[in-house]
């Protein structure tokens, strides 16, 4: 995080290209969450609780509290990890803190209510569909604008650089004036 603190990402174009690399992965990982959840249900609160519920006509059965509860757990765990790392590169974009802020609480909002929609559907009420259709649209719309902030900001800072190399930050400088 000293990087991001002292502005030396600035001058470090392996680690610029290692988070570029990483938010390429998160966009195969966006496009897959999106494929795995369209294989199984749709936008339609029918489609979501048939999934939870299970369907007599198709003959499936309702999910089980263990295989929701496997689910969660590692869902918990990764999706946790991805917001955080997600919206810690947030430091390299030039936006409002009340921005940044916004963002980081829909993405955390959004993956936990994605999460427990499931649970609610299959234990609570069906109307909890509605939840679940919102909080995975609210996921995906979260996960994607950060990767286009961070990316784009990336590649602003980089074409800034080559047109102002004076205004190149100073990393030791930098950290006597944040450590002071």
């Amino acid at each position: 995080m000293r990087f991001f603190v002292t502005g030396e990402q600035r001058r470090q174009s392996l680690l610029n290209t290692i988070v570029l690399l990483f938010l390429g992965y998160i966009v195969l990982l966006w496009i897959t969450n999106g494929l795995m959840y369209f294989h199984k249900m749709g936008l339609t609160p029918d489609s979501v609780v048939e999934y939870y519920l299970g369907s007599e006509e198709k003959f499936t059965q309702p999910k089980s509290y263990q295989s929701l509860l496997e689910v969660t757990h590692f869902h918990l765990f990764s999706m946790g990890i991805l917001a955080v790392t997600l919206t810690h590169l947030l430091l390299f974009a030039s936006l409002p803190i009340n921005l940044k802020i916004w963002l980081t609480g829909l993405t955390f909002f959004s993956a936990v209510a994605d999460e427990a929609a499931g649970w609610l559907v299959r234990f609570v009420h069906p109307a909890f569909a509605y939840l679940k259709i919102g909080a995975f649209l609210a996921l995906e719309f979260s996960l994607a604008v950060l990767v286009l902030i961070v990316g784009a900001s990336l590649i602003v800072q980089r074409f800034e650089r080559r047109r102002h190399p004076e205004k190149t930050i100073d990393p030791q400088a930098e950290t006597e004036r944040v450590g002071s």
